[in-house]
């Protein structure tokens, strides 16, 4: 009799505990369902300032404050592409005749190489400059392929594929001098979501051509070098432990950095929040970036204190896929971008003026 009443104590216990847990989870979806109420609410409110108060007078209104606190909570999706053509610019004066002229010779080249190329293989001679054209075509075929595979639309036969080669065949004879870089696909891919072919050409050229990412695409080592020095002083004041952490296992920002400024985090993040970390880097420029940076290694302070350095690189180059928009975005607004006094321009103008051609030997992935 005892046993039997224990068991059916136990029993009730167990269904006791289910029920807590049912309503517990009931609550969550609850919790969940109504902030996403919210956030649709919110970002339809949004969408009706943006298209009836700010974007017809964007020169006046893109400075306020009320504009710019609006602006880091995310633009809506309907009006994202428009914000950041405008915030970008157009310094380079593109026009969308002019895409089709260098669309054109992207598509001569492709019909001359592949004409080439056959020639090639049975007369077994390839002269050196065109066989590296050939190689820059082939990594653009191979890179649209390991652009967002998850989403389809820009593998072969999918609806994006044909336009993102365009975009990146295109600017390769726009800009020879650059030519095509591992990484640019997956910042084609996402103006590409958000802007007509044409207009996502001209966002992808002027940012291209922007201080931070020209530094980067063309491998200028000392400019990227002045940019891994300036991150180093604003993340040795926002977190110190961690910064000494790093240094101990002679961990450098290249390791981690380069990844993320080459794709703009679209690689790195998932691509609802890659797109709200471009909405602001619209908004603030290339400081955005580096404190974007700083904002993923406080939120996962505590995790990369416990690691070594194989360990450090292993999560920095791939990071948890839970990563949510309002923890990430709560890192980054509690990074303070002054040191001292100086801000980030100042501190970047300052910083190792005299790089010696010596000390990117420093730098493993920078010598690689």
């Amino acid at each position: 009799m005892e046993e039997a009443l224990r068991h059916r104590q136990e029993y009730d216990e167990m269904v006791a505990e289910a029920k807590k847990r049912e309503i517990k989870e009931a609550h969550k979806r609850k919790k969940i369902m109504k902030e996403r109420f919210k956030q649709e609410e919110n970002i339809a409110s949004a969408m009706v300032i943006w298209i009836n108060e700010i974007l017809p007078n964007w020169e006046v209104m893109r400075s306020t404050r009320r504009v710019r606190e609006l602006w880091w909570q995310g633009l809506p999706p309907s009006v994202r592409g428009k914000v950041w053509s405008l915030a970008v610019g157009n310094e380079l004066n593109i026009t969308p005749e002019l895409y089709e002229i260098f669309l054109s010779r992207a598509k001569e080249r492709w019909k001359s190489f592949s004409e080439t190329s056959s020639e090639n293989n049975t007369e077994g001679n390839a002269g050196v400059s065109v066989a590296d054209r050939e190689a820059s075509l082939e990594l653009i075929k191979l890179d649209i392929s390991r652009t967002f595979p998850s989403l389809y639309i820009f593998q072969k036969g999918g609806p994006y594929h044909d336009v993102l080669h365009s975009i990146l065949g295109a600017y390769t004879c726009y800009r020879p001098d650059v030519g095509y870089v591992q990484g640019m696909s997956f910042i084609a891919a996402v103006l590409i979501l958000n802007l007509e072919e044409a207009d996502a050409f001209i966002a992808f050229a002027n940012l291209l051509n922007k201080p931070c990412q020209l530094a980067f695409f063309r491998v200028d080592h000392s400019m990227m070098l002045k940019y891994f020095a300036t991150f180093e002083v604003f993340f040795e004041e926002n977190l110190s432990k961690l910064f000494l952490h790093f240094k101990s296992y002679s961990l450098t920002p290249d390791i981690y950095l380069i990844d993320w400024i080459f794709t703009l985090y679209s690689k790195s993040l998932p691509l609802d929040l890659a797109c709200r970390v471009w909405d602001v880097f619209c908004r603030d420029g290339e400081e955005f970036l580096f404190r974007t940076g700083l904002g993923i290694l406080r939120l996962y302070e505590d995790i990369l204190l416990q690691m070594d350095f194989i360990h450090i690189a292993q999560f920095l180059t791939k990071l948890p896929e839970d990563i949510t928009s309002e923890k990430l975005f709560s890192c980054i607004a509690a990074i303070q971008m002054q040191n001292s006094t100086k801000k980030w321009t100042q501190v970047f103008s300052s910083v190792m003026k005299d790089i010696k051609e010596g000390d990117k030997n420093n730098s493993p992935a920078l010598k690689s």
